[in-house]
């Protein structure tokens, strides 16, 4: 599906069912070097268990054109002019990563037109170490090798979001490859994840968030620690918000290496009031 946001197109996956902005919506956002594919298991079973489904690709990032949000300020807005451009009164923001953050901030402009906000692999402050800003701006191709070394907790889990025995440490290279291959002007990866090390409004962003919080969070996970959500968790319990927190047996990347209990966890929390 596309749609015309701020002057340019976006595209969004809708799990492979028509549009119907009636039904209760659900809008995924990838983190930096992924796009709507990362959500394929997820975003296709709530499209078929009566969600309408907005997965993204961010602007600048593959099918969206645009320019590539700098900071997470900016992609906020993208999500929020994305709603009022497909015609969606209120939805639920599904984030991963870089993903989490864009969606704590826009449930913070939202308010009440946010009715679930979900974050998986999710740190605040989300830092990132300079020798990996720097690598990838010098050598994206050892930075994308370093990063797939972190996020991963097996090679081929059994099984993966793309079937058992899937070499998952592969496909997010080539996935990666191809992200950053798909924005000749900009290096999406450097400006994603110095937006990420650049945020600076989680705790204020989720106390002004009005709705239900998830965590799901990867005990193995080396990029987005567990630990690092603690700050965000604790400004949900203070704002009136106790958070629901999953924690599944892998790395960064709950969807594709434990694509079952990510997506059990967000079908739960969805029903939830």
């Amino acid at each position: 599906m596309q749609l015309q946001v701020n002057g340019a197109t976006a595209y969004c996956y809708t799990g492979g069912k028509p549009f119907n902005p009636a039904l209760p919506t659900v809008v995924f956002i990838h983190g930096v070097l992924n796009d709507h594919s990362v959500w394929g298991l997820q975003s296709r079973y709530l499209a078929n268990h009566g969600f309408n489904v907005l997965a993204v690709d961010l602007p600048g990032h593959c099918r969206s054109a645009g320019d590539a949000p700098e900071t997470v300020e900016q992609a906020a807005d993208f999500i929020v002019a994305l709603l009022d451009a497909a015609g969606v009164a209120r939805a639920a923001l599904v984030g991963h990563s870089w993903g989490s953050l864009i969606a704590l901030e826009a449930a913070s402009r939202l308010g009440t037109r946010a009715t679930h906000l979900a974050l998986v692999g999710t740190a605040y402050p989300m830092k990132v170490s300079q020798a990996l800003l720097d690598t990838s701006i010098s050598d994206p191709e050892q930075a994308l090798k370093m990063i797939n070394v972190f996020s991963r907790s097996t090679l081929a889990p059994p099984p993966s979001a793309l079937g058992p025995g899937t070499w998952v440490y592969g496909n997010s290279l080539a996935l990666g490859r191809r992200v950053l291959r798909s924005n000749p002007r900009v290096n999406v990866f450097h400006r994603g994840f110095k937006a990420c090390n650049d945020y600076a409004n989680g705790e204020a962003a989720m106390k002004a968030a009005t709705c239900p919080v998830l965590f799901v969070l990867g005990a193995q996970d080396q990029m987005t620690v567990p630990k690092a959500a603690q700050t965000l968790m604790h400004a949900a319990r203070e704002s009136g918000k106790p958070p629901h927190v999953v924690t599944v047996p892998v790395g960064h990347h709950q969807m594709t290496e434990a694509p079952d209990e990510t997506l059990f966890a967000l079908a739960r929390f969805l029903k939830t009031a």
